[in-house]
């Protein structure tokens, strides 16, 4: 029903024909929904329709209902619905060899890897869903979580925060005590405390939650609350507001929450759980607009009040143990179009980043320029000028500095590259927005080989590095503070004619990918 409020039910149901609107003095027919407030990508509509039947009903009646054409796709699900079929998942993960210490076959290694990192880890955490707290009656409390508390649902709770004990910890683990947060439901305190293992700040929302209580009052109503908020509400927990990296572990983590709570309506509250004095820097604030229509808002906006949430629910963490997307152990040679690319479209598409390509003949290579003082490409204009040799190559020369470079900017200069080079470093993360026929080239990982090599499998993109040791030279051996010698300390330089070899694999790779528009390819490749 929340749903079908926030796509704005129209109360009648009739239906006048323009004509007759015009001979009658009647109003043009309105749509049974404002289905603009949707915002998904037209391809994930079949797959919302499938699990809103209400909606589907509605727009089946409706003749001004833009998705005729996906409620044909009767069949379409993500992959965690109940009696979806395997054909029918978006997409499936494709595994090229079988690692032993995985798997004993290329089909388990896919199943695997699906429950790992693509919506089986969705259909993992559903599966783990239990009550521990339940409504006796109908406009109680209720809280639900899954295993160690990393996801939570709660209606109608009551959070006190009369009395903040905040300090220099972002994460107190005894900021909230007995009493200051709770619900009129009845507590399964055994069950509860059984969650407590993976306690820890950016793991579960066990710290947070211990202490809720059986409350001996209903929340909402007898002056309980100096605030009710009456919008659903988001709890998160950040990571790393000014690394591209780390944050978009937080954005991940919200859009796979929102297919577990099935909701994806942008009019919600996100609020920040933060038990200290400070405010919070972001570089990327700007994808918050594909999540809330609001400001997030601070915990801290709350102290000295009662505050009560008719819907909310706590989001997934970004360092969860096997969580995603950071450091998380994954199948080897198996990657997936499936759960980070539908992320991707969500984000683009509520960004309103446009694709302008592929270009015919043209095939658009973006180099990510440092102006830190390590990780420099030292022959940079020597790389680029050979580059520029090739016809078929459009090159770009970026650096994504935020205050020279707006990251809406940066997403769309990204999301129109069709190969992405530059050094390791969390500006890699923008590997999630290239397009599907897209390559990203690491043009050297500094040892460290699994993180954006993995980040791409998820993506489901091709991805490159440097492999020749011999053909690439360190200005030194780098000089980390504390560790001595370190291969992210240092500035390189690369071999031209390898570089352009691996270029023009990349670009062979491009012009001919299914979804890449047919061109001619030319003689340098």
């Amino acid at each position: 029903m929340l749903l079908l409020v926030a796509l704005g039910i129209v109360v009648s149901s009739t239906v006048v024909t323009a004509e007759e609107a015009g001979n009658t003095g009647h109003k043009p027919p309105a749509p049974l929904l404002n289905y603009s407030s949707l915002s998904l990508p037209p391809e994930h509509i079949p797959y919302f329709l499938h699990n809103n039947k209400r909606v589907a009903k509605h727009c089946r009646l409706d003749p001004l209902c833009p998705f005729k054409d996906a409620l044909l796709d009767v069949s379409a699900c993500w992959g965690y619905e109940k009696n979806c079929a395997p054909e029918k998942r978006f997409g499936y993960p494709v595994c090229t060899k079988v690692d032993s210490g995985w798997a004993h076959s290329v089909e388990a290694a896919q199943e695997l890897f699906w429950k790992q990192a693509d919506f089986g880890y969705v259909k993992e955490r559903l599966s783990e869903m239990k009550t521990l707290c339940k409504a006796s009656k109908p406009g109680e409390s209720s809280l639900k979580c899954s295993s160690h508390t990393r996801f939570c649902k709660a209606t109608n709770l009551y959070l006190d925060l009369r009395n903040p004990r905040r300090g220099h910890e972002r994460y107190k683990e005894d900021f909230v005590q007995k009493g200051e947060i709770g619900g009129r439901c009845h507590l399964n305190k055994q069950a509860l405390a059984a969650e407590g293992e993976h306690k820890s700040p950016l793991q579960s929302w066990y710290a947070e939650l211990q202490t809720y209580t059986e409350l001996d009052f209903h929340p909402m109503e007898e002056g309980h609350c100096d605030i009710v908020i009456e919008k659903p509400t988001v709890f998160m927990k950040l990571d790393a507001g000014v690394n591209m990296y780390h944050h978009f572990c937080d954005f991940v983590n919200l859009y796979i929450s929102q297919h577990i709570n099935n909701s994806f309506s942008s009019d919600i509250h996100i609020l920040m759980w933060d038990t200290s004095f400070y405010g919070y820097g972001d570089l990327f604030r700007e994808t918050w607009k594909a999540f809330s229509d609001y400001e997030i808002i601070h915990l801290k906006t709350y102290d000295s009040k009662r505050v009560c949430f008719k819907d909310a629910f706590f989001s997934l963490l970004p360092r969860m143990r096997y969580g995603l997307f950071y450091n998380t152990p994954l199948v080897s040679d198996c990657h997936s179009e499936g759960m980070f690319r539908a992320f991707s479209q969500h984000v683009l598409h509520r960004l309103n980043i446009p694709q302008e390509g592929p270009t015919e003949g043209r095939v658009r290579v973006t180099l990510l320029a440092r102006s830190t003082e390590y990780r420099r490409i030292l022959n940079q204009v020597e790389l680029v000028n050979a580059l520029k040799t090739v016809p078929l190559l459009e090159v770009t020369v970026v650096d994504y500095r935020y205050k020279d470079v707006p990251f809406l900017e940066q997403l769309k200069i990204t999301h129109n590259s069709d190969i992405f080079i530059g050094m390791h470093g969390a500006g890699l993360t923008h590997l999630l927005f290239l397009p599907d026929w897209a390559v990203i080239f690491e043009l050297y990982n500094c040892q460290d080989e699994s993180c954006y090599r993995d980040l791409a499998g998820l993506r489901g993109i091709r991805y490159v590095t440097w492999q020749k040791m011999d053909r690439v030279l360190p200005q030194d051996k780098g000089h980390h503070p504390t560790l001595g010698d370190h291969p992210k300390f240092t500035n390189y330089s690369f071999e031209v004619e390898e570089f352009m070899r691996l270029v023009l694999e990349a670009a062979a790779h491009v012009t001919r990918h299914p979804k890449w528009r047919p061109g001619p390819l030319r003689d340098e490749l």
